[in-house]
């Protein structure tokens, strides 16, 4: 059998340190993995990248390959175990990822050195959990919905997602299994999406609460008024009392976004004067002659 070279497998020097093999074992077999890879050769490569993660991922198998390493063997070359090498006491933990038996088993290299890998079949680790952002707008965030998204990386792909009617600004919704693939009989990771909601052109949000500025004219502040008002599930009937000033805010309990408990929507109401034309300019004339209000009655000088 010939000698292997794992550091030259993996990528990495000899001196790399265990952050950064994993790192490149992360990278590799994402790239080599035979569920989502076009290389001719990733079942090989990716048999390879696990065979040698294992050993270099373990302290003290990666000790003893380092020895025989120093001891001038050159990979491809013949080898053979030393008389006195015995590969008890190494045992098979997590297998970095990787199972033997899927493919085929490691080499006869590995297994002269460290005992076949079939002894203990570990749980292979899951796949690595991904996460994007999703844009939703506060209609759909009411009202639930599906939206189609776009992942780019190393697997662009499409997912239709299924957004819960009262989602949140930064709440995070798990698409279990579609992350990245596992190794070789083992789950893909999940997918989490942090949910981020659009700027809305008439309400605002915070929390589950919805904020409306709704503008009224000075007949409906002063004699009070009933109106409609817009909300998120449609139009409803809402008083104004008498005497209403600008600024003053009207609660709609239970038209915020859903929940248990759901959301209020807060109205705030903004007066807004009428211009003065040829017809209504008599009118605020005989309004002002014939009222006593002082709106600025309350405005104290600086000392």
């Amino acid at each position: 059998m010939e000698f292997k070279d794992y550091y030259s497998t993996m990528g990495v020097s000899p001196d790399a340190g265990a952050d950064a093999i994993k790192k490149a074992y992360r990278r590799l077999a994402r790239k080599y993995h035979p569920d989502v890879s076009d290389e001719p050769d990733a079942e090989a490569r990716f048999k390879e990248l696990g065979e040698a993660y294992e050993v270099l991922r373990d302290p003290e198998k990666r000790e003893a390959y380092d020895q025989l390493r120093r001891g001038g063997h050159r990979p491809g070359e013949s080898f053979r175990p030393p008389p006195d090498w015995s590969s008890a006491g190494f045992e098979f933990r997590d297998g970095g990822g990787f199972h033997a038996e899927d493919l085929g088993g490691f080499s006869d290299f590995f297994e002269s050195l460290f005992g076949s890998a079939r002894r203990a079949r570990p749980e292979a680790p899951r796949g690595r959990d991904l996460r994007a952002r999703i844009d939703i707008d506060l209609e759909t965030a009411f009202a639930g919905g599906s939206r189609r998204i776009s992942l780019g990386g190393d697997r662009a792909r499409s997912l239709d997602v299924r957004i819960p009617a009262g989602v949140t600004e930064g709440k995070r919704i798990r698409l279990a299994g579609k992350g990245e693939p596992g190794p070789p009989g083992a789950p893909p990771g999940d997918l989490y999406l942090d949910v981020h909601l659009q700027p809305h052109r008439t309400f605002e949000v915070d929390e589950r609460d919805v904020q409306l500025v709704l503008p009224i004219a000075p007949w409906e502040a002063a004699l009070g008024a009933a109106i409609e008002v817009p909300t998120l599930a449609g139009r409803v009937a809402m008083k104004i009392p008498p005497g209403a000033a600008s600024g003053q805010r009207l609660r709609l309990r239970g038209r915020g976004l859903p929940g248990s408990p759901p959301g209020d929507q807060y109205v705030t109401l903004k007066i807004v004067a009428p211009p003065a034309t040829e017809d209504t300019r008599p009118l605020y004339e005989q309004l002002r002659a014939a009222s006593a209000f002082d709106p600025r009655a309350d405005l104290e000088d600086p000392a």
